[in-house]
């Protein structure tokens, strides 16, 4: 029986959808509403549970642990989303996934999930983690440093997409979920709308090709679509600017001090989780950033309830960039006191997320060189930094993360369905019909 197969190709829009005559074959597109926030972990976390933020935990990519006192982003473990998931609401279904989000510990059968080696002198490897372990060694090695980074692009979806016809023909699941990410980094390098989105919708269709080709009953979805936007919005360095949000200092380096700052922000695309220690300090946090140009609005505890994003992870206030407009984690006022990570690829430091990591420093004209030179440092198995990452946002075209003014600047769905509108909230039960037609 032929298995389902649903793909996750990430920026997926009807504008780009127009030049993928592959993917347009597998059915009618409708218009997917996403969730507040639209962005990766949030949107994956609703797709396998059915259920809003509030409900499943994930509010973003990363949010402030107030138990631990840390922010975080890009954790791995499953158990932080809250709810069942798809992969085991049917009894006896042989699951696959190949990089969806939070994989670690997952109940799928089969999983891939980008793990780096972090060796004990500091170097960083490329490699990916995998169930069973010797699914690994069954794959070529992981390309880690063309699925995100300045040297993003399409050969991890290229290798995503052999794994996952490797998995579908080696071990036969009756449902495999695969993430292809291409589309996200030129649109966000150079917005939705130029020749490079039509460039890289159309690689990704050609990438998919082979895949599309098995025997299997298909589904294409995305997260979000991807406007443009080339507006940062330096909303910690407001807050530090009104005396809320403070830092310490080490090796002459600034680094953001939860413990004792009254108010933060952990900035996520188009959304800031605005965390607020007194409640007597809300109203002037609350001023500070609804004064912020690029701020469209300011949601309290009502406003996330109404958004479906009253959770305790949550910050006491979420700010919603307009929409050309997105936010910077920056909260140095003097670049020479900016943290060495900042120059860095490195999605596990910083307090918040960083588009300026798909860049290359374009006022650096020694770049390549130095970039060059590191690279010769790991080949030899000595320690490196790849000090490349511009501390100027000003590069950046395209965001996302509010909820999309325009359903042609949307998600999709594509499928063996009715071809009406969905929430995002109905993909898991779409797919569990799927599975029941099929008699798995």
């Amino acid at each position: 029986m032929a298995p389902i197969v649903v793909i996750n190709v990430v920026g997926l829009t009807p504008r780009l959808l127009a030049h993928m005559p592959g993917v347009s074959k597998v059915g009618a597109a409708a218009a997917l509403r996403p969730v507040l926030p639209a962005v990766t972990c949030s949107m994956q976390a609703t797709l396998l549970t059915g259920a809003p933020p509030r409900e499943h935990g994930i509010v973003g990519n990363g949010w402030y642990f107030r138990d631990l006192g840390e922010i975080f982003l890009w954790r791995q473990h499953n158990a932080l989303i809250q709810g069942g998931q798809l992969w085991d609401s049917v009894p006896g279904l042989r699951t696959a996934n190949v990089c969806w989000w939070y994989a670690m510990g997952a109940a799928s059968d089969l999983l891939i999930t980008p793990r780096p080696i972090y060796h004990a002198d500091g170097r960083k490897s490329p490699d990916c983690y995998t169930r069973p372990p010797s699914l690994h060694d069954e794959l070529p090695p992981f390309p880690l440093f063309s699925y995100w980074g300045p040297g993003a692009g399409i050969a991890s979806s290229e290798w995503i997409v052999g794994a996952s016809v490797h998995i579908l023909r080696a071990h036969r699941p009756d449902l495999l979920m695969v993430y292809v990410p291409h589309l996200d980094y030129d649109l966000q390098r150079y917005g939705p709308d130029g020749p490079e989105a039509v460039a890289a919708a159309q690689a990704v269709d050609a990438a998919l090709a082979p895949l599309l080709a098995e025997d299997a009953t298909f589904v294409v979805l995305s997260e979000y679509g991807i406007t443009p936007a080339a507006r940062p919005v330096d909303i910690n360095r407001a807050l530090r600017a009104a005396g809320l949000l403070e830092v310490y200092t080490q090796a002459g380096m600034e680094y953001l001090d939860p413990w004792t700052s009254r108010a933060f922000a952990v900035a996520d695309h188009q959304l800031a989780h605005v965390y607020v220690r007194d409640p007597a300090d809300l109203p002037r946090t609350r001023s500070v950033v609804a004064g912020l140009p690029g701020v469209d609005e300011v949601l309290d505890g009502a406003g996330k309830a109404a958004y479906g994003l009253d959770h305790e992870r949550a910050g006491e206030l979420v700010a919603v960039a307009e929409p050309d407009a997105w936010f910077t984690y920056y909260y140095w006022l003097d670049d020479a006191r900016a943290p060495d990570f900042a120059r860095l690829v490195e999605i596990h430091r910083k307090p918040g997320y960083d588009p300026a990591e798909l860049f290359m420093d374009p006022a650096d004209p020694l770049v390549k060189v130095r970039a060059g030179l590191a690279l010769a440092r790991k080949r030899l198995g000595l320690r490196y930094t790849m000090s490349v990452v511009p501390l100027d946002p000003s590069p950046v075209r395209g965001s996302h993360g509010r909820l999309p003014d325009s359903a042609e600047d949307g998600p999709v769905l594509l499928g063996p369905f009715d071809g009406d509108a969905h929430e995002a909230t109905a993909v898991k039960g779409l797919i569990e019909g799927l599975i029941a037609r099929r008699g798995g």
